[in-house]
């Protein structure tokens, strides 16, 4: 008890303004009954009475001049606020996990939670917001309510380096404190790319499912009229009709389960993992749940692993979702008796991350599908994946990760996929901030590449802060 800070109580002070403003207003009027009194308007005795009656008047107004405030808050300033009650309200502050800054004169920040400087990235508090926040609207409502005019809410969305939906609710505040500019401007901000992505995400559902489903579902309609009708007593028609309708039900089925894992990844993608996963540990997990698939085409499987676990930050079931999709199509997309290799490396730099030292053939083509800022401080954790295939012309390669695109010869037949596969994979690689890219030469085959940050040193992960850009106007390059 004995350091306790003394309470500090806040007196009702006059209105200094409202003041002055009533000594002129009654030195005007006492003037115009003098003009009246010398015009022969007042008699002397009215004259008398009326400047006596109005002088008395201003006086009450002026002593009666104080600033006014609501019940609420003349009850606040008449209660002592006490040290440890604004400690406690900072400590709210920095507990609140909505972003909240107070922008003080020239758009400077003075204060931030810890939620607004990772939402922002903000290295320290005292910089610009202009330069953390390049939304024209919101900066001008901030102006605004630097200049006490009244608040306002602005939505803005951002497309770099990650869609993002935010609604801004901007306050003025008047602050206690003396000189020209007692104003200050709260900035609240709202993330609401989850609920955006979530109304599009069913439209887009909708749309494609519609789309996609329509083609099987004509077959299968069709095949259903012929055996009620001509193949009726046909078993060799009814056998393979059967066949054909088991195959497109299927196609069906993975259709569906793509597009709603495609809905899901695109619903977090703005929010990166924060957990660890072993890229080497799911590599093998993903070889040996596919052995049975390539022993089937007498494929060999040829896994190289690190020493070392491959430590990388992310989420184990999508990193999985995304070796198994590289794997799988490896496996479809090569002849009988090919080997498909898988290699994971750890710790690689971003320029070996990338792509392989060696090329495929001397006029490979390599395109980079998706990859983060640069930042030579960054190590990763690498998975290629090459097969031996027939390889892909260099003019498909951009297109490679569009929904529902298969490269020409690759639409039908039993290795026909949905389209979908490196869709998901270049959307899970975004989310968890790393890269995706591929090198391939027709007659060759192609080597799919992903790297994923490497967790921060002395820290569990990665911090969610980091930002990320996917490639949006790829060129592929020949050397």
């Amino acid at each position: 008890m004995a350091n306790e800070k003394p309470a500090v109580r806040t007196p009702a002070t006059p209105d200094r303004p409202r003041r002055r403003d009533i000594v002129i207003t009654a030195l005007l009027g006492l003037l115009v009954l003098l003009v009246l009194l010398v015009g022969g308007v007042l008699a002397p005795g009215a004259w008398l009475a009326a400047s006596l009656a109005f002088s008395a008047l201003a006086f009450v107004y002026f002593l009666t001049a104080v600033t006014r405030v609501s019940p609420r808050s003349a009850v606040q300033m008449s209660r002592p606020v006490h040290a440890s009650e604004l400690e406690s309200a900072d400590v709210m502050l920095e507990k609140i996990a909505v972003p909240v800054l107070l922008i003080g004169p020239g758009g400077r920040i003075e204060r931030a939670n810890p939620a607004a400087r990772a939402f922002l990235a903000l290295g320290a508090e005292g910089g610009l917001l202009s330069n953390s926040l390049r939304q024209p609207r919101v900066l001008e409502a901030v102006s605004a309510a630097l200049r006490g005019e009244r608040g306002a809410v602005v939505e803005y969305a951002s497309l770099a380096p990650i869609e993002s939906h935010v609604r801004a609710f901007v306050e003025p505040l008047r602050m206690p404190v003396a000189g020209p500019m007692p104003w200050r401007a709260m900035l609240v901000l709202a993330d609401e790319t989850s609920s955006k992505r979530a109304e599009r995400m069913r439209a887009d559902f909708l749309a494609n499912a519609s789309h996609e489903l329509r083609t099987p579902l004509a077959s299968l309609s069709g095949f259903i009229d012929t055996l009620r009708g001509p193949a009726r007593d046909d078993e060799a028609a009814r056998d393979r009709f059967l066949s054909i309708m088991r195959e497109q039900t299927d196609r069906m089925r993975r259709l569906i389960d793509d597009l709603l894992s495609l809905s899901r990844v695109e619903m977090n993608e703005h929010l990166p993992p924060s957990g660890e996963a072993d890229l080497g540990a799911i590599a093998r997990d993903v070889v040996d749940s596919l052995r049975p698939m390539a022993d089937a085409r007498a494929i060999t499987l040829e896994l190289s692993l690190p020493d070392e676990p491959a430590r990388i930050t992310g989420d184990r079931d999508q990193v999985y979702e995304v070796v198994e999709n590289l794997v799988e199509n490896a496996i479809k997309y090569s002849p009988e008796g090919a080997v498909v290799a898988i290699e994971a490396l750890d710790n690689c730099a971003r320029d070996v991350a990338e792509h392989a030292p060696e090329r495929l053939a001397p006029q490979s083509a390599r395109l980079l599908l998706a990859g983060p800022p640069f930042d030579p401080r960054q190590r990763y954790g690498v998975l290629r994946v090459r097969d031996h295939g027939a390889g892909i012309d260099r003019r498909y390669l951009p297109r490679l990760s569009e929904r529902f695109y298969r490269v020409d010869g690759q639409k039908s037949g039993p290795t026909a996929g949905t389209g979908l596969g490196l869709a998901i994979v270049k959307h899970i690689i975004t989310r968890h901030r790393g890269g995706f890219s591929v090198e391939s030469a027709p007659d060759t085959g192609s080597t799919f590449s992903v790297f994923l940050p490497k967790p921060a040193e002395g820290s569990k992960a990665a911090s969610p802060a980091q930002p990320v850009a996917a490639a949006s106007a790829p060129e592929a390059e020949a050397e």
